[in-house]
């Protein structure tokens, strides 16, 4: 074994799982299979336009995959009619 694996897991390093190929966007990003550069951008991949090699986006981490839940609480007050 190369790089054995510590038992007892801490905190994720991300930096501990080498490189990790994402498309990142304003940037000049270059398929990892073909070396072009024309994309389809989804919501969280982008996939190349010539050889179908999918990435996640940068910012799809960012972000999250999860809904978002909002609870709106009723007044405390009650609304009071002026009629």
């Amino acid at each position: 074994m190369l790089n054995p694996l510590p038992i007892g897991r801490g905190h994720f390093d991300p930096s501990a799982r080498g490189y990790h190929a994402v498309y990142r966007e304003g940037q000049v990003n270059h398929c990892p299979a073909c070396g072009r550069s024309h994309w389809i951008i989804g919501r969280q991949l982008a996939e190349c336009a010539f050889c179908s090699t999918a990435l996640p986006l940068s910012e799809a981490y960012a972000h999250g995959s999860h809904a978002t839940v909002t609870r709106h609480r009723p007044s405390l007050s009650p609304v009071l009619d002026a009629a």
